[in-house]
């Protein structure tokens, strides 16, 4: 250790004494008991923060569009971003099929935006009947003023209606989780539940719309995404498989 030593005027009197204190060892006890004390504190918010991705798989690696197929010219990847370009657009679907998982993924829609999230969809089948689909939409946009409840943000289209009201406004990101295990389907909007529905239910004895929905039977399929020519964009889009359990397998057979 280097010490530098400062000389002093001998003649001052304005400096206070210099006195041989000794450590105050009560206040170090404390001191080193409260850090102590804040460490595990601290570790269990860490490891709570990385346990909630526990599990996930991203869909996207940010810069390319590999692991998916159909509209790739209708859709960019740049910096972690995944958009839908404007006036183009189209399904976007995985190449990979999914059966029961919960997806996590934040969008942000412009003025007017709409686009949608497929589920169980077939290769080449209608998004929203062949399988189904969570809306994406601008929900305060004067042209979707009169659209049924069924059509907006976080709605299984034409199928169960999404609780309104949770939607940032246009430009602002959005979190969203679906969760879709079995016949049991629920959606979680800026970490409010939107949707708590079953399938099943939900279409006996026939669906909101009033038009036939053979998708609610499959039970895997395709995960895309369904521009409409407006500038939607995506991103940390992972997704977490999970086993169906036992009593539900029963009940899909």
């Amino acid at each position: 250790m280097h010490r530098r030593f400062i000389a002093v005027d001998p003649r001052r009197t304005d400096l206070p004494a210099i006195t041989n204190t000794p450590a105050q060892p009560a206040m170090l006890r404390t001191t080193i008991l409260s850090l102590t004390l804040l460490c595990p504190v601290l570790a269990v918010a860490e490891s709570g923060e990385a346990d909630s991705d526990s599990g996930f798989v991203s869909l996207f690696d940010g810069q390319t569009l590999t692991g998916w197929t159909g509209a790739t010219d209708g859709y960019e990847a740049e910096q972690g971003v995944l958009t839908c370009i404007q006036t183009k657009g189209g399904n976007l679907m995985t190449e990979k099929e999914y059966a029961n998982f919960v997806l996590r993924l934040d969008f942000v829609c412009p003025e007017g935006g709409n686009n949608g999230v497929g589920l169980r969809v077939p290769k080449g089948g209608h998004a929203s009947t062949d399988g189904f689909e969570i809306q994406v939409l601008d929900d305060e946009a004067e042209q979707y003023a009169k659209l049924q409840p069924y059509q907006y943000c976080g709605s299984v289209y034409g199928i169960i209606p999404a609780k309104r009201g949770h939607l940032k406004p246009a430009g602002e990101w959005n979190s969203m989780e679906i969760s879709l295990i079995g016949r049991d389907i629920h959606v979680i909007l800026n970490d409010v539940a939107i949707v708590d529905g079953n399938l099943d239910e939900a279409s006996t004895p026939m669906t909101m719309d009033g038009k036939d929905h053979p998708g609610l039977k499959r039970t895997t399929g395709h995960i895309g995404f369904l521009g409409h020519g407006a500038r939607v964009q995506y991103r940390n889009i992972r997704i977490k498989e999970v086993a169906l359990p036992t009593d539900k397998a029963d009940s899909a057979e």
